[in-house]
C-alpha cells in the first residue's frame, strides 16, 4: 500500500472512530434522560423499576391529601381505578392541585412502593387531563367521559 492511501485510510478510520464516540455519548446521555410513564397498576404489580426517575399519572384520590403542619410535606394517593400509589412531595403543589384532579408526578419508587416525587404537574385549564392520565383511566374503565372540566366515574 503506497504512503498516500494510508495516510487517508488512517484518517477516514479517525473520522470513523469519532462520530462512533460522539453517537455513543450522545445515546447515552439520552438515555439517562429518559422518563418513562407508569400507571397505578404498573407501579402496584412491580413494573416500575426501583431508583429510576419515572413519571406517574392519575387521578388524586378524594379525602387523601395529608399535610404537615411544620413543613412542605404532601403525601397523597393517586388512582387509576384499579390500583393506587401513595406519592410524597416536599415543597409548594402547583395551584391546579386538588382531589379528583388528574395530575402527573416526576419522581422515584422506593422500597416500599411509595413514589417519592421532585415534581408534580396539575392540568393547565378546566378542559385538559394529560394524555397518559386519561389513556390509563379509559383502558381501566373508570372514566365514563369527560366534559366541561367534569369527571364522571364507571361504578
Amino acid at each position: 500500500m503506497n504512503p498516500v492511501r494510508k495516510k487517508r485510510l488512517f484518517i477516514v478510520l479517525a473520522i470513523l472512530a469519532g462520530v462512533g464516540i460522539a453517537v455513543a455519548l450522545a445515546l447515552s446521555a439520552l438515555q439517562q434522560n429518559i422518563n418513562l410513564f407508569y400507571t397505578p397498576s404498573q407501579i402496584a404489580a412491580g413494573e416500575a423499576p426501583e431508583g429510576t426517575r419515572i413519571r406517574a399519572g392519575g387521578l388524586v384520590e378524594q379525602g387523601s391529601v395529608q399535610r404537615s403542619n411544620d413543613s412542605l410535606n404532601v403525601s397523597f394517593r393517586v388512582t387509576d381505578g384499579a390500583e393506587t400509589v401513595t406519592i410524597t412531595y416536599q415543597g409548594i403543589l402547583p395551584d391546579l392541585f386538588r382531589e379528583g384532579q388528574g395530575i402527573v408526578a416526576l419522581g422515584r419508587v422506593n422500597a416500599d412502593g411509595v413514589l417519592v416525587a421532585d415534581e408534580v404537574l396539575a392540568k393547565h385549564d378546566e378542559n385538559y387531563m394529560p394524555p397518559e392520565v386519561s389513556q390509563a383511566l379509559e383502558k381501566s374503565g373508570m372514566m365514563k367521559h369527560y366534559e366541561g372540566g367534569k369527571q364522571e366515574y364507571a361504578k
